[in-house]
């Protein structure tokens, strides 16, 4: 697994129109862990595709009512196989962090990489998902000089209050013992 001209070489890519150009391309030195599900609480079906995509059906699920017209996107998914799937070109800023502040530094879209795994804050996440997602960093550690390990967080880190993943289900010791 390595990174192309700012893409993963072996994710699936779907392009989302939920992104923008950063305000220094070159600035990215930060990643960020999310999780997402949906419907909530459910795994599987195109759903996390479609909302990135701006094509969720409002009538699809309840939920989706309250969701359907946020512009949002992520620079990768992995899914519950481990499957990776790239919305974003790495350089380019997906719209996944919101209101948010690392380290004193507001607005982390500007400067971060955003990961969202397919599920909850508390249901376990799979072995399939921590390998995916422990390659997919290193191949980012590799090629982005501005990240090491000891820039990386979830959610919940830069925007507490606010956000709560990828929550207690994730297991940051496992993780970290996977990048070495």
């Amino acid at each position: 697994m390595q990174i192309e001209n700012h893409w993963l070489n072996t994710a699936a890519k779907i392009v989302s129109p939920n992104y923008d150009q950063r305000p220094d391309e070159n600035d990215i030195s930060l990643l960020v862990i999310h999780c997402i599900s949906l419907p909530p609480d459910q795994f599987g079906g195109p759903y996390i595709e479609q909302l990135f995509c701006n094509r969720l059906n409002p009538q699809d699920h309840p939920y989706f009512e309250q969701i359907h017209s946020l512009k949002v996107s992520s620079h990768l998914l992995i899914r519950r196989d481990g499957e990776i799937i790239q919305f974003v070109p790495f350089q380019e800023r997906a719209w996944h962090a919101g209101a948010s502040n690392y380290q004193g530094r507001e607005r982390c879209n500007d400067f971060s990489i955003g990961i969202e795994l397919e599920g909850t804050e508390t249901s376990p996440y799979t072995e399939q998902q921590y390998q995916s997602l422990a390659q997919a960093t290193l191949a980012l550690l590799q090629y982005y000089p501005g990240l090491n390990k000891s820039r990386i967080c979830g959610h919940s880190d830069i925007a507490p209050g606010r956000k709560t993943d990828p929550g207690d289900a994730f297991d940051w010791k496992r993780f970290k013992q996977l990048l070495g």
